[in-house]
């Protein structure tokens, strides 16, 4: 992975990179062979993401369109589940939030390295703000990706 920016956290520990082998099941083993369900990763950018285009969804309601969202993207339920495990309860005290899904801005800013080349890639990186009024702008197409074969999901976001 190549990030514009500094890592804060890493699970496993991020060195000169991951280096697992991953299963059918979708389980990740490293040279030591350790499992892992997942890789994860934090940091710290000063990227600025594009929010001429989302949502503005009320607090109250972020769980019901989130769940709508994420599955319109090609993540599974148990995908869907973690990430508004991740993220809710910080967006549904919000009145409102502005919510715009990345994706050039993202993916130039987090550059993903994977070998061998995968077959499908389906990167879910929301970008989203609290307003205490609603926020107007145009809704966001959002493009379901459908899995072949070999196929890594990233999820994350990032709070304005």
């Amino acid at each position: 992975m190549e990030h514009n920016g500094k890592l804060t956290t890493t699970y496993p520990e991020y060195l000169d990179g991951w280096h697992v082998t991953a299963k059918p099941d979708g389980t990740l083993i490293d040279a030591s062979g350790m499992t892992y369900n997942y890789l994860y990763w934090e940091g710290i950018s000063t990227v600025e993401y594009d929010f001429s285009t989302g949502f503005c969804v009320k607090g109250s309601e972020t769980a019901e369109f989130l769940e709508k969202a994420l599955s319109e993207l090609g993540l599974t339920r148990r995908e869907a589940n973690e990430f508004i495990v991740y993220w809710l309860p910080l967006m549904e005290k919000k009145k409102y939030n502005v919510i715009s899904f990345q994706k050039d801005v993202y993916t130039e800013n987090a550059k993903l390295i994977i070998s061998p080349e995968l077959d499908t890639v389906i990167r879910v990186f929301m970008a989203w703000y609290g307003s205490n009024k609603p926020v107007k702008l145009q809704e966001q197409e959002l493009m379901f990706t459908e899995r072949n074969r070999f196929t890594v999901i990233e999820w994350g976001g990032s709070e304005k």
